[in-house]
């Protein structure tokens, strides 16, 4: 068995730490996995993904920038609790 070292700057270890904790991965099993599956595909294998939180996703982002351009251009309801209810039991 034979130790391989890298070197990577203190913001990307602290970045990769965190992604692979949220991954419940460690380093070890990263570049061992990485490196089994490379050397079984001959090819740059895989991506491994940090789960996305839902409210961050693309579409998400797309209609929450939407509302605010509309907000900001002054195209806004207002209603009460009681106007809602009022429309709910229509």
């Amino acid at each position: 068995m034979r130790t391989v070292s890298i070197r990577l700057n203190d913001s990307d270890y602290e970045a990769l730490n965190d992604m692979l904790a949220n991954m419940g991965q460690t380093k070890q099993t990263f570049y061992e996995s990485y490196t089994k599956t490379a050397l079984r595909e001959w090819r740059i294998p895989f991506i491994i993904a940090d789960p996305i939180d839902p409210f961050y996703s693309p579409s998400n982002i797309n209609r929450l920038e939407h509302s605010f351009n509309q907000a900001s251009e002054g195209k806004i309801i207002t209603l009460t609790e009681d106007d809602l209810e009022a429309m709910g039991s229509e």
